[in-house]
């Protein structure tokens, strides 16, 4: 509880906050067993356009950044699926195909899984996962 203190402390006085050319950035993960946080402000559906472009950028610019940092292994939650009201399907596919598109490049990053908030949720992951996978491989 108390990295998670220190992290916003971190957004509040604005180390995190979001440029307008970057759509990730990283920290220290304070007392976390990580090394690194990297933050990535998600498209609001609706409101912020092209949402689908954006939402791939905050997942290829959070792989630049693991990448940059030497970093082995990311866990991604779900972005701007919550609060912001991207369809949890839609994002998944979006994320999937970004981070396909991306594993050819990648050097230090060997090992990338999302964190979940529900089974239901890690069910739909899972199927989009394969039949991007399909998609790609075909």
């Amino acid at each position: 509880m108390a990295a998670s203190n220190e992290i916003v402390l971190e957004c509040v006085r604005g180390d995190i906050a979001r440029q307008p050319d970057m759509d990730a950035v990283v920290n220290a993960a304070h007392r976390l067993p990580n090394r690194y946080v990297i933050h990535c402000l998600g498209p609001v559906y609706g409101r912020d356009e092209p949402a689908d472009e954006l939402l791939a950028s905050c997942y290829r610019e959070a792989l630049r950044l693991a990448e940059d940092h030497g970093v082995r292994s990311i866990a991604f939650a779900s972005i701007s699926t919550g609060a912001f009201g991207y369809p949890m399907e839609e994002a998944a596919r979006i994320s999937f195909g970004t981070i396909r598109r991306e594993a050819g490049g990648l050097k230090s990053v060997r090992h990338i899984r999302f964190v979940l908030y529900s089974e239901a949720d890690r069910d739909l992951h899972e199927r989009v996962r394969k039949e991007v996978a399909k998609v790609v491989l075909s």
